[in-house]
């Protein structure tokens, strides 16, 4: 039996006659009883290996192995054989997916504990209350979006390069599934108007727990079989490829804290030169410099896009709210609590018509006045090209009194 296991060619074998079982119609448990008796570990590449095969052969198609991939999922789930997989260095596109996955993750126990809580609700208000819980959480899941579209834009081209296709088509299947699940669960989050006790626990049951459950699955999917499986097939250089690529689609609830580059990169995969001119009507300057003026300047500022997207905020050393980089290129109403965002896509709606083009807010915050301007940005034929948020505190400015006319620096 040892020598079962330990062949490479037997085990896959074995695992591509099991999978075809479990196609047939055998139980999941049954199938999962196997491998953990007659497999103990599998390696990472050799479940991708066996689905290509599958894939390649003609015994099954995408839509069949997409159909039966969670059941696959299920059997294989802690019996992948992760110790060869290649160290991963920190601010490394993987190590980015791997902490993505980790932030998700949370979010999905967050979910799982506020699921347990709608036994114990007793009136209205409780529901009420449970209902922005939950759609605070799910606005949150929403931004898994930004990783599938880095897998699929920017990873998967790479696999295909190699003659890997069907897994990354599968998976591809699977992150549409998703995205499906997800926008089912907003929609009923977005109307719990009058939903008793026993519908929200069915919407729980047939919608909400499925689709947590799903995004939490795909992450098993990515830590054990594709994401070791990538580090063994790309280069140095194409990794550095997709690292320069991945800040135009954004990051999904975790900002890397290091930078990354490979060690001895030749200088032509350098990023763009430090004195290339940024010109505009009334004057130029290098990257550096415009980052320079927007970051001195007393005021946080937040760009929207026409397409709601966030695309970029300042980093001034003091700032008002807190931004990471997390939040660029996500839609800007999942960066609001949802009892504000009725607000925000009036303020939107209003710019976008040409009905308005300024909205301030004041408010009081932990002993400050924080003056908060919104913009309709326009190009020179008055077309909408976004929203730019502005944040002062005001609160030393709003006690000046006389004049000063001497120098005096601030301490």
């Amino acid at each position: 039996m040892s020598e079962l296991i330990n062949n490479s060619e037997k085990r896959k074998e074995l695992l591509k006659h099991m999978i075809l079982q479990l196609h047939a119609g055998e139980a999941p448990a049954e199938a999962r009883k196997q491998l953990v008796n007659l497999l103990t570990k599998i390696p990472y590449g050799e479940v991708v290996e066996v689905e290509q095969e599958l894939i390649s052969e003609g015994t099954l198609s995408e839509a069949e192995v997409l159909k039966f991939c969670d059941i696959h999922s299920e059997a294989l789930d802690g019996h992948i054989d992760l110790s060869g997989m290649k160290i991963v260095p920190p601010g490394h596109p993987v190590d980015t997916f791997k902490k993505e996955n980790k932030e998700l993750l949370k979010v999905v126990d967050q979910l799982d504990e506020s699921y347990r809580k709608l036994s114990s609700l007793k009136d209205d208000h409780d529901i009420a209350s449970w209902f922005l819980e939950m759609k605070s959480h799910f606005n949150n899941l929403m931004d898994v979006e930004k990783h599938y579209l880095r897998k699929e834009n920017l990873l998967f081209p790479y696999l295909e390069k190699y003659g890997i296709t069907g897994p990354p088509k599968v998976m591809w299947g699977k992150h549409n599934e998703i995205r499906e699940l997800l926008k089912a669960a907003i929609e009923v989050l977005n109307n719990p108007e009058d939903m008793s006790l026993e519908e929200a626990d069915a919407a729980v049951k047939f919608v909400l727990k499925p689709a947590s459950d799903q995004v939490a699955d795909m992450t098993m999917k990515e830590d054990q079989i594709l994401l070791p499986m990538v580090m063994d097939k790309l280069t140095e250089i194409e990794w550095y490829e997709i690292y320069k690529q991945t800040l135009e689609i954004g990051f999904c609830l975790y900002d890397p804290e290091f930078e990354w580059r490979p060690e001895n990169l030749d200088t032509t995969y350098e990023d763009e030169k430090q004195d290339d001119l940024i010109h505009l009507p009334s004057g130029s300057f290098t990257k550096a410099e415009l980052q320079a003026i927007l970051n001195s300047l007393p005021v946080d500022m937040t760009f929207v896009d026409k397409n709601e997207k966030v695309k970029y905020f300042s980093q001034g050393r003091e700032r008002i709210f807190h931004r990471s980089r997390a939040i660029l290129n996500r839609d800007v109403k999942l960066c609001h609590p949802p009892s504000s965002v009725h607000i925000v896509e009036q303020i939107i709606d209003d710019f976008r018509s040409g009905r308005q083009d300024h909205a301030p807010f004041w408010i009081q915050m932990k002993g400050k006045f924080i003056f908060i301007e919104y913009f309709a940005l326009r190009d020179e034929n008055g077309n909408y090209l976004g929203t730019l948020e502005v944040s002062q505190d005001l609160t030393e400015r709003r006690a000046l009194q006389g004049e000063q006319r001497i120098l005096s620096y601030a301490k």
